[in-house]
């Protein structure tokens, strides 16, 4: 008991905010116990009277307890199946900025990461240019071959690290004692939930993984030539600092800067979707934070990326499925929509293909009846997992990550054309990997592959045939010797033969008394 007191006395910290900023009003307590209705009842007589409305009062809460409770919000705006659509769509507005730590705090840092004196790393070091709830950048410079370069130095929050561990120790001992007393906390998995985002702060906050993720889709994107990732240098890079090239560029979010130097609009719009679907459908590596602050317009009109703490994976398999269900719908056929999901094996078999096609139908025909500005490719995925439950499908993580991604893409595409056709912008994306992977090529590819794995296979199969050698043998010892068995062993098993031999009579004396009595009563 003593050890769960921090626990207790962080979350109820929690409470009272979320309390005071009138988050307890969005509850609907007519299906809860009287007793629940009463502690909310009591709860709410600390709300602030001006307290925001709506979803606002869940973001203003999220931010006033602190760095981990944001990345809460923005990790359940990817779990509508926790949370429910309404509050993940709420949450998806929830902003992880924060006021920066103080500058010497920052090249202290820098320097004990680096192990050198901040002058020996950096011919300059400026103040930060922006502050989140796990790090700060500051731009810096460097000497390359005698010429003074711009860099940009992330620089991790001093004691985030202990932060979190702790504000998730709560967590975690919330998701149990909630799974203790309730089938719908064990239904949503929550110690799971509490357990994946545990696991996602660990990895932003190891900037090494940041950095070789950014190295990566670099390499994913060298001939992509409408897209850029600023280079990663290596040498003044850490586990608590990512040094990264400086991108100059126009911020994405500047529309009016845009328009001045005379870039086409509506084309980056399109060039934001195409870059996104090629680097989920080619690559199965797309950045998972491509709101406007993410990205820039380099003079040749590029776009340039940063950021790479959240990125996403999708395998050979959900690549397919992503891609079969987009072509499905642009050309209207269903079945192929709904027996890719069966393939795909995300519904169990027992279901019908052509009644799930049927249900794909209802979300995809009224699509066709509305002008392309009206049509929400994210908000169409939405509907397809909320039909896939009725489906028995089981809630794919990467799956609504990449959902959750399309949202914000797809809100930073019609932000600059807001008459965007999605469909015929994705079309030649989707159509390019469906023709490279699903024809004729693709299934060269794929032959080739399989005489690969035959031609491993077939290089195992001396040492397979020796290990079978060795078991025959083994066998062959047992027949001829009998099985060895320790005197413990064959006691316990005498034992336990004793106690199923007093049971099986003990059960046969009660059926006989059974039937006895049965006889007489008949009689």
């Amino acid at each position: 008991m003593i050890a769960a007191l921090p626990h207790v006395t962080r979350l109820a910290r929690a409470g009272f905010v979320l309390a005071r900023e009138g988050v307890l009003a969005l509850i609907d307590t007519r299906a809860l116990p009287p007793l629940a209705r009463w502690a909310i009842a009591l709860a709410r007589l600390v709300e602030r009277p001006r307290a925001q409305e709506g979803a606002g009062r869940l973001a203003a809460a999220l931010t006033r307890l602190g760095p981990t409770y944001v990345k809460l919000g923005q990790f359940l705006a990817t779990r509508p199946d926790v949370v429910g659509a309404a509050i993940a769509r709420d949450l998806e507005s929830l902003q992880d900025k924060m006021p920066p730590f103080p500058q010497a705090e920052a090249e202290a840092a820098v320097a004990a990461a680096l192990g050198k004196p901040l002058h020996q790393v950096y011919a300059s070091f400026g103040p930060v240019v922006a502050a989140a709830s796990i790090a700060q950048v500051h731009r810096a410079e460097v000497v390359r071959e005698g010429v003074r370069k711009p860099v940009a130095v992330k620089v991790l929050r001093p004691g985030i690290e202990r932060r979190f561990r702790s504000d998730l120790g709560a967590f975690f001992f919330a998701a149990r004692k909630a799974e203790q007393v309730s089938l719908e906390a064990q239904r949503l998995r929550l110690t799971e939930v509490v357990a994946t985002l545990a696991r996602s702060v660990a990895i932003e906050m190891d900037f090494r993984l940041e950095a070789a993720a950014a190295s990566e889709m670099a390499e994913n994107t060298r001939e992509d030539h409408g897209f850029r990732v600023p280079a990663v240098d290596w040498d003044r890079t850490a586990r608590e600092v990512l040094t990264l090239e400086w991108a100059d560029g126009t911020p994405l979010g500047d529309h009016a800067a845009l328009r001045a130097k005379g870039f086409d609009l509506p084309a980056l719009g399109r060039a934001v979707i195409q870059n996104f679907l090629r680097h989920a459908l080619r690559d199965g590596f797309f950045h998972a934070d491509m709101h406007p602050g993410n990205l820039f317009v380099d003079d040749d009109g590029r776009l340039v990326a940063v950021d790479f703490g959240i990125m996403g994976r999708l395998g050979a398999k959900e690549r397919r499925f992503l891609a079969e269900i987009l072509f499905g719908f642009i050309t209207r056929d269903y079945r192929r929509t709904a027996q890719v999901h069966f393939d795909a094996g995300y519904v169990p078999r027992h279901h019908s293909v052509d009644s799930f096609a049927q249900a794909i139908r209802a979300i995809g025909e009224p699509i066709h009846n509305r002008t392309a500005e009206d049509i929400s490719m994210a908000k169409l995925l939405a509907l397809l997992f909320e039909v896939t439950g009725l489906f028995d499908m089981r809630t794919r993580p990467e799956l609504l990550l990449l959902q959750k991604t399309m949202v914000v893409v797809e809100g930073v595409a019609r932000s600059l054309d807001p008459k965007l056709d999605m469909w015929s912008t994705a079309d030649p994306v989707v159509r390019e990997w469906i023709e490279r992977n699903l024809g004729p090529i693709g299934r060269l590819e794929g032959a080739v592959q399989g005489a690969g794995e035959v031609g491993r296979f077939a290089g195992q199969i001396p040492q397979l045939l020796t290990r079978g050698a060795l078991l025959l043998d083994q066998l062959d010892a047992i027949t001829r010797d009998g099985l060895l068995l320790s005197p413990e062993t064959v006691a316990a098993i005498g034992k336990a033969e004793a106690r199923r031999s007093r049971w099986t009579t003990l059960g046969l004396w009660t059926i006989a008394a059974l039937l006895l009595w049965i006889a007489l009563m008949l009689v």
